[in-house]
């Protein structure tokens, strides 16, 4: 019933010869894999980290598309294919590039009509590399990273704001929050995860900072799959002077990085996490106790003013036991722009869904500014980052006015 009421609700050639060959034909088999298409169940694909360093955010954003296929279903399935239910087909990219590679690969040749993942932007790169071999429509829930949309792929789309869109938010919301605490940043300090999705981070806020009249540095970087204590990175920030300390890095590295700035207490007045894939989330919270209050985190997040939004992570938390994340939530909606466009092409010949991919209006459970459309590029042009802040040990949306929970609280514990 939940599903029902929920879904009512919701209305390059060098690159591409690095997975499989240049070249503007499709792989040997399309045709049989089309031809399976038009029979059974809807397949649409969902590639997460389930295993691996990431895995509590993979299963959790597997989850999140599993729902989005039971509201689906409930409401009648593609009514325009006479009733045709969804089926999801899941792979595990392990976190892994090639991996990933693989499962994208694999989801295609078993008739999926299109697919979502995949969490990380390295990951993300190689599996758009397929979407585009193949012509099967990739729509990305979170991924940071801006390089793969400056590729010129036409599969490829994005549900989440992109890491240049979030930096540039945060920057900004830095200058603006800070200013009104009577507190105007001078300089950041920047601790980020080494790969694309942190180095892109750094250097889209570095870029957007200056721009404001923000120095930015030192820009430390670690490796997060290895990383097992980041006090030493926290020191180097102490000694530099900076009052804010920006942090860009997945779960568990970024819940490293919190527990040692409260074990060496730089002299900051905020801790602002940039695309952070642990600042927002209630797990963190729970994990780091004390720790988490007052950091800020700008992100893409789930808004939390939309009942609908409200309805299904009651579900989620009820099924499940533990709150639904972001991620999990940008996986709904990415399910949900997939199914919707093949009701409006009425077919599943990938082709004709992606071209009303590209042509989407769909109402969106995370934080934006209107209905989910895709640029020309395949970015989402109505996503908008949003402020959130750990107040009184819950992750609060605090800026802009518009998207607000509560106000933001410009200071850190251990100096007030």
């Amino acid at each position: 019933m939940w599903a029902r009421k929920l879904a009512a609700g919701l209305g390059a050639c060098a690159v591409l010869a690095a997975a499989a060959g240049c070249g503007g034909s499709a792989p040997s088999g399309a045709a049989g894999v089309a031809a399976g298409r038009d029979r059974g169940p809807v397949k649409i694909g969902a590639l997460h980290p389930v295993s691996g360093a990431n895995a509590v955010d993979g299963q959790q954003m597997r989850r999140g598309a599993q729902l989005a296929v039971e509201a689906i279903n409930a409401a009648g399935g593609i009514k325009s294919l006479g009733g045709r239910k969804v089926e999801l087909a899941t792979g595990d990219t392990q976190g892994k590039a090639e991996v990933g590679q693989s499962e994208a690969q694999r989801l295609i040749s078993e008739g999926a009509v299109g697919f979502v993942g995949t969490y990380q932007s390295a990951v993300s790169t190689n599996a758009a590399v397929v979407a585009e071999r193949n012509r099967v429509p990739f729509v990305m829930d979170v991924t940071a990273s801006d390089a793969i949309f400056a590729n010129g792929y036409k599969y490829s789309f994005r549900v989440q704001p992109g890491s240049a869109a979030i930096a540039g938010a945060a920057a900004r919301y830095l200058k603006e929050v800070s200013e009104q605490a009577g507190k105007p940043v001078r300089k950041v300090a920047f601790l980020h995860e080494q790969t694309d999705f942190g180095s892109g981070a750094a250097e889209a806020f570095t870029a957007a900072a200056k721009k404001l009249g923000i120095e930015v540095g030192p820009n430390i970087s670690y490796d997060a799959l290895t990383v097992s204590d980041l006090t030493a990175q926290v020191t180097q920030v102490k000694a530099s002077g900076a009052d804010v300390l920006a942090v860009a890095g997945y779960y568990r590295d970024s819940l490293l990085a919190a527990k040692a700035i409260a074990a060496v207490k730089p002299d900051l007045n905020a801790v602002w996490g940039v695309s952070n894939g642990a600042y927002d989330q209630p797990k963190f919270v729970s994990d780091a106790g004390a720790v988490a209050e007052r950091i800020f985190s700008t992100n893409y997040h789930f808004d939390a003013k939309n009942p609908q939004t409200a309805k299904l992570r009651q579900e989620y938390q009820r099924r499940y036991g533990a709150p639904m994340r972001t991620g999990a939530v940008l996986a709904y909606d990415a399910v949900q722009v997939i199914a919707q466009a093949v009701e409006r092409a009425g077919s599943t010949d990938a082709e004709k869904v992606r071209d009303a991919i590209a042509s989407s209006s769909v109402e969106p459970l995370t934080v934006g500014t209107g209905p989910i459309s895709f640029a020309p590029n395949g970015d989402n042009k109505t996503a908008l980052p949003v402020l959130m802040q750990v107040q009184g040990g819950q992750v609060k949306q605090v800026y802009p006015a518009e998207k607000a929970e509560s106000q933001p609280n410009y200071s850190v514990t251990w100096r007030s």
